[in-house]
Protein backbone atom coordinates (compact mmCIF):
# COMPACT_ATOMS: atom_id res chain seq x y z
CA UNK A 1 0.00 0.00 0.00
CA UNK A 2 1.30 3.46 -0.87
CA UNK A 3 1.07 5.52 2.31
CA UNK A 4 1.82 9.12 3.09
CA UNK A 5 5.44 8.20 3.93
CA UNK A 6 5.87 6.86 0.42
CA UNK A 7 4.92 10.15 -1.20
CA UNK A 8 7.06 12.05 1.29
CA UNK A 9 10.05 9.83 0.53
CA UNK A 10 9.72 10.37 -3.18
CA UNK A 11 9.14 14.09 -2.78
CA UNK A 12 12.22 14.66 -0.65
CA UNK A 13 14.29 15.80 -3.63
CA UNK A 14 17.45 14.63 -5.32
CA UNK A 15 19.79 12.26 -3.54
CA UNK A 16 23.42 11.62 -4.41
CA UNK A 17 23.50 8.74 -6.85
CA UNK A 18 26.59 6.77 -7.68
CA UNK A 19 27.55 6.94 -11.36
CA UNK A 20 29.09 4.00 -13.18
CA UNK A 21 32.46 4.49 -14.88
CA UNK A 22 32.36 5.53 -18.52
CA UNK A 23 32.03 2.60 -20.91
CA UNK A 24 32.20 2.23 -24.66
CA UNK A 25 28.51 1.38 -24.69
CA UNK A 26 26.28 3.38 -22.34
CA UNK A 27 23.92 1.09 -20.44
CA UNK A 28 20.30 2.18 -20.00
CA UNK A 29 18.10 0.22 -17.57
CA UNK A 30 14.35 0.02 -18.13
CA UNK A 31 12.13 -1.44 -15.41
CA UNK A 32 8.72 -2.55 -16.65
CA UNK A 33 5.59 -4.53 -15.75
CA UNK A 34 4.74 -6.21 -19.05
CA UNK A 35 3.89 -9.91 -19.21
CA UNK A 36 2.98 -12.39 -21.94
CA UNK A 37 2.68 -10.98 -25.44
CA UNK A 38 3.37 -7.44 -24.20
CA UNK A 39 6.64 -8.55 -22.61
CA UNK A 40 7.65 -9.94 -25.98
CA UNK A 41 7.01 -6.48 -27.48
CA UNK A 42 9.26 -4.87 -24.83
CA UNK A 43 12.05 -7.33 -25.55
CA UNK A 44 11.71 -6.85 -29.31
CA UNK A 45 11.72 -3.03 -29.13
CA UNK A 46 14.80 -3.02 -26.90
CA UNK A 47 16.62 -5.43 -29.20
CA UNK A 48 15.76 -3.38 -32.30
CA UNK A 49 16.93 -0.15 -30.69
CA UNK A 50 20.18 -1.75 -29.56
CA UNK A 51 20.83 -3.08 -33.05
CA UNK A 52 20.00 0.27 -34.68
CA UNK A 53 23.04 2.02 -33.16
CA UNK A 54 26.21 1.23 -31.20
CA UNK A 55 26.36 3.93 -28.51
CA UNK A 56 23.64 2.75 -26.13
CA UNK A 57 22.21 -0.51 -24.85
CA UNK A 58 18.73 -0.63 -23.30
CA UNK A 59 18.24 -3.53 -20.88
CA UNK A 60 14.60 -4.24 -19.96
CA UNK A 61 13.98 -5.74 -16.52
CA UNK A 62 10.61 -7.17 -15.48
CA UNK A 63 9.72 -6.04 -11.95
CA UNK A 64 6.29 -7.62 -11.45
CA UNK A 65 2.79 -6.18 -11.65
CA UNK A 66 2.15 -2.46 -12.06
CA UNK A 67 1.88 -1.88 -8.29
CA UNK A 68 4.96 -4.05 -7.65
CA UNK A 69 6.97 -2.12 -10.23
CA UNK A 70 6.02 1.22 -8.67
CA UNK A 71 6.98 -0.08 -5.22
CA UNK A 72 10.27 -1.38 -6.62
CA UNK A 73 11.00 2.10 -7.97
CA UNK A 74 10.26 3.67 -4.58
CA UNK A 75 12.57 1.19 -2.86
CA UNK A 76 15.30 1.85 -5.44
CA UNK A 77 14.99 5.59 -4.88
CA UNK A 78 15.44 5.15 -1.15
CA UNK A 79 18.50 2.94 -1.74
CA UNK A 80 20.10 5.30 -4.32
CA UNK A 81 19.92 2.52 -6.93
CA UNK A 82 17.36 3.79 -9.41
CA UNK A 83 17.02 2.59 -12.99
CA UNK A 84 17.13 5.18 -15.77
CA UNK A 85 13.57 4.46 -16.93
CA UNK A 86 10.63 3.06 -15.01
CA UNK A 87 7.23 2.18 -16.39
CA UNK A 88 4.57 3.57 -14.04
CA UNK A 89 0.88 2.82 -14.49
CA UNK A 90 -1.62 5.62 -14.70
CA UNK A 91 -2.53 5.30 -11.03
CA UNK A 92 1.00 6.16 -9.98
CA UNK A 93 0.97 9.44 -11.92
CA UNK A 94 -0.02 11.53 -8.89
CA UNK A 95 2.69 9.90 -6.78
CA UNK A 96 5.35 10.60 -9.40
CA UNK A 97 4.15 14.16 -10.01
CA UNK A 98 4.50 14.85 -6.29
CA UNK A 99 8.10 13.65 -6.54
CA UNK A 100 9.44 16.05 -9.15
CA UNK A 101 12.76 16.27 -7.32
CA UNK A 102 13.24 12.57 -7.98
CA UNK A 103 12.42 12.62 -11.68
CA UNK A 104 13.32 14.57 -14.80
CA UNK A 105 10.57 15.85 -17.15
CA UNK A 106 10.59 14.10 -20.50
CA UNK A 107 10.81 17.44 -22.37
CA UNK A 108 14.08 18.19 -20.56
CA UNK A 109 15.45 14.73 -21.34
CA UNK A 110 14.72 15.02 -25.06
CA UNK A 111 16.38 18.42 -25.26
CA UNK A 112 19.54 16.87 -23.77
CA UNK A 113 19.62 14.51 -26.73
CA UNK A 114 19.39 17.34 -29.23
CA UNK A 115 15.72 16.74 -29.90
CA UNK A 116 12.48 18.42 -28.89
CA UNK A 117 9.21 17.18 -27.52
CA UNK A 118 6.24 18.38 -29.54
CA UNK A 119 3.18 17.47 -27.54
CA UNK A 120 0.91 18.33 -30.47
CA UNK A 121 2.10 15.09 -32.09
CA UNK A 122 0.44 13.00 -29.38
CA UNK A 123 -3.20 12.11 -28.71
CA UNK A 124 -4.62 15.03 -26.67
CA UNK A 125 -6.22 12.90 -23.95
CA UNK A 126 -2.92 11.18 -23.27
CA UNK A 127 -0.84 14.37 -23.27
CA UNK A 128 -3.05 16.14 -20.72
CA UNK A 129 -3.05 13.21 -18.33
CA UNK A 130 0.74 13.08 -18.03
CA UNK A 131 1.29 16.84 -17.88
CA UNK A 132 1.46 19.50 -15.19
CA UNK A 133 -1.41 22.01 -15.11
CA UNK A 134 0.88 24.41 -17.05
CA UNK A 135 1.13 21.87 -19.88
CA UNK A 136 4.67 20.59 -19.18
CA UNK A 137 4.90 16.92 -20.17
CA UNK A 138 6.48 14.94 -17.33
CA UNK A 139 6.63 11.39 -18.67
CA UNK A 140 6.81 9.62 -22.01
CA UNK A 141 3.54 7.98 -23.11
CA UNK A 142 4.41 4.39 -23.95
CA UNK A 143 1.41 2.09 -23.60
CA UNK A 144 -1.85 3.93 -23.23
CA UNK A 145 -5.07 1.97 -23.27
CA UNK A 146 -8.82 2.28 -23.10
CA UNK A 147 -11.24 -0.29 -21.63
CA UNK A 148 -13.34 -2.19 -24.14
CA UNK A 149 -15.64 -5.19 -24.20
CA UNK A 150 -14.44 -8.55 -25.46
CA UNK A 151 -16.74 -11.46 -26.13
CA UNK A 152 -16.32 -15.09 -27.14
CA UNK A 153 -18.20 -15.57 -30.40
CA UNK A 154 -18.40 -19.36 -30.01
CA UNK A 155 -19.99 -19.01 -26.58
CA UNK A 156 -22.43 -16.41 -27.94
CA UNK A 157 -23.56 -18.81 -30.66
CA UNK A 158 -24.00 -21.67 -28.15
CA UNK A 159 -26.13 -19.38 -25.99
CA UNK A 160 -28.30 -18.38 -28.95
CA UNK A 161 -26.94 -14.81 -28.98
CA UNK A 162 -26.02 -12.79 -32.07
CA UNK A 163 -22.24 -13.16 -32.36
CA UNK A 164 -22.07 -10.29 -34.85
CA UNK A 165 -23.81 -7.85 -32.52
CA UNK A 166 -22.08 -7.30 -29.16
CA UNK A 167 -24.08 -5.73 -26.30
CA UNK A 168 -23.70 -1.95 -26.18
CA UNK A 169 -25.39 -1.00 -22.92
CA UNK A 170 -25.07 -2.40 -19.39
CA UNK A 171 -28.62 -3.78 -19.40
CA UNK A 172 -27.77 -5.64 -22.62
CA UNK A 173 -24.52 -6.98 -21.08
CA UNK A 174 -26.35 -8.27 -18.02
CA UNK A 175 -29.06 -9.90 -20.15
CA UNK A 176 -26.47 -11.60 -22.39
CA UNK A 177 -24.46 -12.74 -19.37
CA UNK A 178 -27.53 -14.36 -17.79
CA UNK A 179 -28.35 -16.06 -21.10
CA UNK A 180 -24.83 -17.50 -21.30
CA UNK A 181 -25.06 -18.87 -17.76
CA UNK A 182 -28.60 -20.24 -18.00
CA UNK A 183 -27.96 -21.91 -21.36
CA UNK A 184 -24.87 -23.68 -20.11
CA UNK A 185 -22.75 -22.18 -22.87
CA UNK A 186 -20.18 -21.20 -20.23
CA UNK A 187 -19.77 -21.42 -16.47
CA UNK A 188 -19.93 -17.64 -16.14
CA UNK A 189 -21.49 -14.92 -18.22
CA UNK A 190 -19.40 -11.85 -17.41
CA UNK A 191 -16.12 -10.95 -15.76
CA UNK A 192 -13.95 -7.85 -15.60
CA UNK A 193 -10.38 -6.98 -14.92
CA UNK A 194 -9.57 -3.85 -12.88
CA UNK A 195 -12.88 -3.14 -11.11
CA UNK A 196 -11.32 0.15 -9.97
CA UNK A 197 -10.04 1.48 -13.29
CA UNK A 198 -12.77 0.02 -15.52
CA UNK A 199 -15.73 -0.48 -13.20
CA UNK A 200 -15.42 2.75 -11.26
CA UNK A 201 -13.08 5.33 -12.86
CA UNK A 202 -13.94 4.75 -16.51
CA UNK A 203 -17.54 3.95 -15.63
CA UNK A 204 -17.74 7.45 -14.15
CA UNK A 205 -16.09 9.19 -17.11
CA UNK A 206 -17.95 7.21 -19.79
CA UNK A 207 -21.30 7.95 -18.13
CA UNK A 208 -20.31 11.58 -17.38
CA UNK A 209 -20.52 11.10 -13.60
CA UNK A 210 -18.33 12.90 -11.09
CA UNK A 211 -15.71 10.75 -9.34
CA UNK A 212 -14.36 13.52 -7.13
CA UNK A 213 -14.17 17.29 -6.75
CA UNK A 214 -11.52 19.56 -8.30
CA UNK A 215 -12.09 17.91 -11.70
CA UNK A 216 -11.27 14.51 -10.21
CA UNK A 217 -7.98 15.87 -8.90
CA UNK A 218 -6.66 17.38 -12.12
CA UNK A 219 -7.43 20.92 -10.93
CA UNK A 220 -6.04 20.50 -7.41
CA UNK A 221 -4.82 17.91 -4.91
CA UNK A 222 -7.46 18.57 -2.21
CA UNK A 223 -10.09 16.17 -3.55
CA UNK A 224 -13.33 14.97 -2.01
CA UNK A 225 -14.48 11.67 -3.46
CA UNK A 226 -18.09 11.55 -4.68
CA UNK A 227 -18.43 8.19 -6.44
CA UNK A 228 -21.25 6.96 -4.16
CA UNK A 229 -24.01 8.55 -6.24
CA UNK A 230 -27.27 6.77 -7.00
CA UNK A 231 -26.01 5.81 -10.48
CA UNK A 232 -22.79 4.32 -9.08
CA UNK A 233 -24.71 2.38 -6.43
CA UNK A 234 -27.15 1.00 -9.02
CA UNK A 235 -24.33 -0.24 -11.23
CA UNK A 236 -22.38 -1.99 -8.49
CA UNK A 237 -25.53 -3.51 -7.02
CA UNK A 238 -26.26 -4.98 -10.46
CA UNK A 239 -22.79 -6.57 -10.44
CA UNK A 240 -23.27 -7.79 -6.86
CA UNK A 241 -26.57 -9.41 -7.85
CA UNK A 242 -24.90 -11.13 -10.82
CA UNK A 243 -22.15 -12.40 -8.52
CA UNK A 244 -24.73 -13.82 -6.10
CA UNK A 245 -26.29 -15.74 -9.01
CA UNK A 246 -22.81 -16.86 -10.18
CA UNK A 247 -23.31 -15.02 -13.47
CA UNK A 248 -20.46 -12.61 -12.69
CA UNK A 249 -17.14 -14.10 -11.60
CA UNK A 250 -14.47 -12.06 -9.83
CA UNK A 251 -10.91 -12.79 -10.91
CA UNK A 252 -8.82 -10.37 -8.88
CA UNK A 253 -7.84 -6.76 -8.39
CA UNK A 254 -5.81 -6.23 -11.56
CA UNK A 255 -5.78 -8.26 -14.78
CA UNK A 256 -6.25 -11.76 -13.33
CA UNK A 257 -9.78 -12.09 -14.72
CA UNK A 258 -8.35 -12.22 -18.22
CA UNK A 259 -7.56 -15.89 -17.61
CA UNK A 260 -11.25 -16.58 -16.96
CA UNK A 261 -11.98 -15.29 -20.44
CA UNK A 262 -9.00 -16.92 -22.17
CA UNK A 263 -9.93 -20.31 -20.70
CA UNK A 264 -13.51 -20.05 -21.96
CA UNK A 265 -14.87 -19.97 -18.43
CA UNK A 266 -16.57 -16.59 -19.01
CA UNK A 267 -18.17 -15.41 -22.23
CA UNK A 268 -17.92 -11.61 -21.80
CA UNK A 269 -15.14 -9.51 -20.35
CA UNK A 270 -14.43 -5.82 -19.94
CA UNK A 271 -10.67 -5.35 -20.10
CA UNK A 272 -7.96 -3.01 -21.31
CA UNK A 273 -7.42 -2.72 -25.05
CA UNK A 274 -3.85 -3.64 -24.11
CA UNK A 275 -5.02 -7.14 -23.25
CA UNK A 276 -5.61 -7.87 -26.93
CA UNK A 277 -2.18 -9.39 -27.56
CA UNK A 278 -2.82 -12.36 -25.27
CA UNK A 279 -6.30 -12.89 -26.70
CA UNK A 280 -4.94 -12.97 -30.25
CA UNK A 281 -2.12 -15.25 -29.16
CA UNK A 282 -4.66 -17.66 -27.65
CA UNK A 283 -6.29 -18.08 -31.05
CA UNK A 284 -9.77 -17.28 -29.77
CA UNK A 285 -12.79 -16.58 -31.93
CA UNK A 286 -13.37 -13.23 -30.27
CA UNK A 287 -15.20 -10.00 -30.95
CA UNK A 288 -14.77 -6.43 -29.69
CA UNK A 289 -17.43 -4.01 -28.54
CA UNK A 290 -17.43 -0.56 -26.99
CA UNK A 291 -17.39 0.06 -23.27
CA UNK A 292 -21.02 -0.39 -22.12
CA UNK A 293 -23.01 2.55 -20.76
CA UNK A 294 -26.39 3.29 -19.17
CA UNK A 295 -28.67 4.84 -21.83
CA UNK A 296 -30.77 6.71 -19.26
CA UNK A 297 -27.83 8.74 -17.93
CA UNK A 298 -27.54 12.21 -19.46
CA UNK A 299 -24.45 12.64 -21.65
CA UNK A 300 -23.63 8.94 -21.83
CA UNK A 301 -21.58 7.74 -23.51
CA UNK A 302 -19.05 10.54 -22.98
CA UNK A 303 -15.36 9.63 -23.34
CA UNK A 304 -13.06 7.12 -21.69
CA UNK A 305 -9.88 8.05 -19.84
CA UNK A 306 -6.47 6.52 -20.49
CA UNK A 307 -5.03 3.60 -18.63
CA UNK A 308 -1.83 1.73 -19.28
CA UNK A 309 1.41 3.40 -18.35
CA UNK A 310 4.07 5.94 -19.22
CA UNK A 311 7.84 5.97 -18.90
CA UNK A 312 9.35 8.16 -16.17
CA UNK A 313 13.04 9.07 -15.95
CA UNK A 314 14.77 9.16 -12.57
CA UNK A 315 17.14 11.96 -11.69
CA UNK A 316 20.73 11.50 -10.56
CA UNK A 317 22.30 9.95 -13.66
CA UNK A 318 24.91 11.54 -15.93
CA UNK A 319 24.33 13.44 -19.15
CA UNK A 320 25.57 10.69 -21.47
CA UNK A 321 23.02 8.31 -20.01
CA UNK A 322 20.22 10.83 -20.46
CA UNK A 323 21.27 11.28 -24.08
CA UNK A 324 20.79 7.52 -24.43
CA UNK A 325 17.34 7.73 -22.86
CA UNK A 326 16.47 10.55 -25.27
CA UNK A 327 17.64 8.48 -28.24
CA UNK A 328 15.48 5.58 -27.07
CA UNK A 329 12.41 7.77 -26.68
CA UNK A 330 12.97 9.23 -30.14
CA UNK A 331 13.21 5.67 -31.46
CA UNK A 332 9.90 4.78 -29.79
CA UNK A 333 8.24 7.87 -31.27
CA UNK A 334 8.82 6.82 -34.88
CA UNK A 335 5.60 6.39 -36.81
CA UNK A 336 6.40 2.85 -37.92
CA UNK A 337 7.24 1.80 -34.33
CA UNK A 338 4.08 3.32 -32.86
CA UNK A 339 2.00 1.86 -35.67
CA UNK A 340 3.35 -1.64 -35.03
CA UNK A 341 3.05 -1.30 -31.26
CA UNK A 342 -0.61 -0.36 -31.63
CA UNK A 343 -1.43 -3.10 -34.10
CA UNK A 344 0.38 -5.89 -32.24
CA UNK A 345 -0.49 -5.03 -28.65
CA UNK A 346 -3.88 -3.33 -28.76
CA UNK A 347 -2.54 -0.27 -26.94
CA UNK A 348 -3.44 3.07 -28.45
CA UNK A 349 -1.06 4.65 -30.98
CA UNK A 350 0.16 7.54 -28.84
CA UNK A 351 0.99 9.73 -31.84
CA UNK A 352 -1.58 11.14 -34.24
CA UNK A 353 0.66 10.29 -37.19
CA UNK A 354 0.68 6.59 -36.24
CA UNK A 355 -3.10 6.61 -35.87
CA UNK A 356 -3.56 8.27 -39.27
CA UNK A 357 -1.09 5.88 -40.92
CA UNK A 358 -2.87 2.88 -39.44
CA UNK A 359 -6.23 4.17 -40.63
CA UNK A 360 -4.90 4.90 -44.13
CA UNK A 361 -3.49 1.38 -44.38
CA UNK A 362 -6.97 -0.12 -44.09
CA UNK A 363 -6.09 -1.91 -40.84
CA UNK A 364 -9.33 -0.93 -39.10
CA UNK A 365 -11.41 -2.05 -42.07
CA UNK A 366 -9.72 -5.45 -41.96
CA UNK A 367 -9.88 -5.69 -38.15
CA UNK A 368 -13.33 -4.58 -36.95
CA UNK A 369 -13.40 -3.12 -33.47
CA UNK A 370 -9.73 -2.25 -33.30
CA UNK A 371 -10.42 1.49 -33.68
CA UNK A 372 -12.98 1.41 -30.86
CA UNK A 373 -10.61 2.30 -27.97
CA UNK A 374 -9.41 5.37 -29.89
CA UNK A 375 -12.82 6.66 -30.89
CA UNK A 376 -14.04 6.14 -27.31
CA UNK A 377 -11.32 8.43 -26.00
CA UNK A 378 -11.39 11.03 -28.78
CA UNK A 379 -15.08 11.00 -29.75
CA UNK A 380 -16.16 13.87 -27.51
CA UNK A 381 -14.54 16.88 -25.91
CA UNK A 382 -13.84 15.90 -22.27
CA UNK A 383 -16.00 17.32 -19.48
CA UNK A 384 -14.91 18.09 -15.93
CA UNK A 385 -15.96 14.50 -15.15
CA UNK A 386 -13.98 12.83 -17.94
CA UNK A 387 -10.55 14.46 -18.23
CA UNK A 388 -8.98 11.82 -16.03
CA UNK A 389 -8.42 11.07 -12.35
CA UNK A 390 -5.34 12.05 -10.37
CA UNK A 391 -4.96 11.57 -6.62
CA UNK A 392 -1.83 12.11 -4.57
CA UNK A 393 -2.17 8.60 -3.12
CA UNK A 394 -4.30 6.85 -5.71
CA UNK A 395 -2.79 3.35 -5.24
CA UNK A 396 -3.85 3.50 -1.58
CA UNK A 397 -7.33 4.72 -2.50
CA UNK A 398 -7.67 1.88 -5.01
CA UNK A 399 -6.68 -0.65 -2.35
CA UNK A 400 -9.46 0.72 -0.14
CA UNK A 401 -11.97 0.43 -2.99
CA UNK A 402 -10.90 -3.14 -3.74
CA UNK A 403 -11.32 -4.15 -0.11
CA UNK A 404 -14.86 -2.80 -0.07
CA UNK A 405 -15.73 -4.34 -3.47
CA UNK A 406 -14.51 -7.76 -2.32
CA UNK A 407 -16.73 -7.62 0.78
CA UNK A 408 -19.64 -6.67 -1.48
CA UNK A 409 -19.00 -9.53 -3.90
CA UNK A 410 -18.76 -11.95 -0.98
CA UNK A 411 -22.25 -10.89 0.08
CA UNK A 412 -21.04 -9.21 3.27
CA UNK A 413 -22.42 -5.76 2.39
CA UNK A 414 -24.56 -3.97 -0.18
CA UNK A 415 -23.19 -1.84 -3.00
CA UNK A 416 -24.29 1.29 -1.15
CA UNK A 417 -22.40 0.26 1.95
CA UNK A 418 -19.34 -0.59 -0.12
CA UNK A 419 -19.28 2.74 -1.95
CA UNK A 420 -20.11 4.80 1.13
CA UNK A 421 -17.28 3.10 3.02
CA UNK A 422 -14.87 3.54 0.11
CA UNK A 423 -15.66 7.25 -0.11
CA UNK A 424 -15.33 7.82 3.64
CA UNK A 425 -12.09 5.85 3.99
CA UNK A 426 -10.69 7.26 0.75
CA UNK A 427 -11.33 10.85 1.78
CA UNK A 428 -9.62 10.25 5.13
CA UNK A 429 -6.60 8.73 3.36
CA UNK A 430 -6.34 11.68 0.96
CA UNK A 431 -6.40 14.18 3.82
CA UNK A 432 -3.77 12.21 5.69
CA UNK A 433 -1.52 12.14 2.62
CA UNK A 434 -1.96 15.90 2.27
CA UNK A 435 -0.88 16.34 5.88
CA UNK A 436 -4.26 17.63 7.04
Amino acid sequence: MILRSTTAALSAGFLAFSVAPSMAVTEISWWHAMTGANNEVVETLSKEFNESQSEYKVTPVFKGTYPETLNAGIAAFRANQTPHIIQVFDVGTGVMMAAEGAVKPVAEILSMGGGTFDKSQYLPGIVSYYSRPDGTMLSFPYNSSSPILYYNKDIFEKAGLDASNPPKTWPEVFEAARAIKSSGAAACGYTSTWLTWIGLENFSAWNNLQYGTNENGLAGTDVELTFNSEAHVRHFQNIADLAKDEVFRYGGRTSEAKQLFLSGECGIMTESSGGLGDIVKAGMNYGIGQMPYYPDLEGAPQNTIPGGASLWVFGGHDEAEYEGVAAFFQFLSQVEIQQRLHQVSGYLPVTLAAYEATKASGFYDENPGRETPITQMMGKEPTANSKGIRLINMPQVRDIQNEEFEKMLAGQQTAKQALDNAVERGNAAIQEALGN
